[in-house]
């Protein structure tokens, strides 16, 4: 089902988040506290997200935790579509952070109001050193190239890539994450894979070229609390630190675009 995605956090829900990380302006701080706002939101929050946010989410993470030091974050890094297929078998999960609107309209009304958070864009991947020479979309249709399944955001978005560039490519195997594309192109299993640009940044193992058309094929990334999250206050709060300013500091730092 297609439903309208918020670009932009509303005055609501920002208020709504600051109350619950105790960080609203004028909150006083606990006699005991030494000036530290006291968190309101506690106990276990299990998140699952798209494996291209796997670096970013862990940084996320840690700074929610610290904000919120009695909240345990545990994330679960996967395809976008493989989450949604267990979320829709009843994973026990708090929040799901997709690669794309296509997965997270898949969970209907079980995610609540879904915000665009981040976007992403694909690249070749190569090993270091780029032995096959590889240097345009063309070249991947003659060297051992692997790409996502069509399935996954990955998979979608360097089909479209792909076909707007005429150029027809035999994968020699097709991953159900974009971590599997990069792990195989960097272990030199295969001359070259598409991966997102934000899945190369600080990598000396691989190297990155920027295909004729990338921009045109841009991935959004949707975040949502689920509805039937077991911590639904600490959801809310999480879903909420990563729309505001320190949340999109840290993606912008690992390479992710605005939403």
């Amino acid at each position: 089902m297609n439903r309208t995605l918020r670009r932009t956090v509303t005055a609501a829900l920002v208020t709504a988040a600051l109350a619950l990380t105790g960080c609203a302006a004028g909150t006083p701080a606990p006699a005991d506290s030494g000036g530290t706002p006291e968190s309101t939101v506690s106990g276990e929050l299990t998140v699952y997200a798209a494996a291209s946010l796997s670096g970013a989410f862990d940084e996320i993470g840690a700074a929610f935790t610290e904000a919120n030091p009695d909240v345990d974050v545990s994330a679960v890094y996967d395809g976008s579509s493989t989450l949604v297929t267990q979320l829709v078998e009843g994973a026990p999960a708090d929040v799901f952070a997709s690669a794309d609107e296509a997965n997270m309209d898949k969970l209907e009304d079980a995610a609540i109001d879904p915000a665009l958070f981040a976007s992403n864009t694909l690249v070749i991947a190569v090993p270091a050193g780029n032995p096959a020479g590889v240097e345009t979309l063309d070249d991947l249709a003659d060297v051992t190239t692997v790409l996502c399944a069509p399935e996954v955001p990955c998979g979608a978005a360097s089909a479209t890539l792909l076909s707007n560039a005429s150029v027809t490519v035999e994968a020699a195997s097709l991953e159900q994450n974009v971590t599997a594309v990069l792990t195989k192109v960097a272990a030199g299993e295969a001359d070259a894979g598409l991966v997102y640009a934000t899945d190369v940044v600080g990598r000396d193992d691989v190297e990155a070229i920027v295909p004729d058309g990338a921009d045109d094929v841009v991935n959004h990334y949707p975040i949502a609390a689920l509805s039937e999250a077991p911590n639904s206050a600490a959801a809310e709060a999480f879903v909420a630190f990563v729309l505001s300013d320190e949340g999109q500091r840290i993606l912008a730092d690992f390479g992710f675009g605005a939403p």
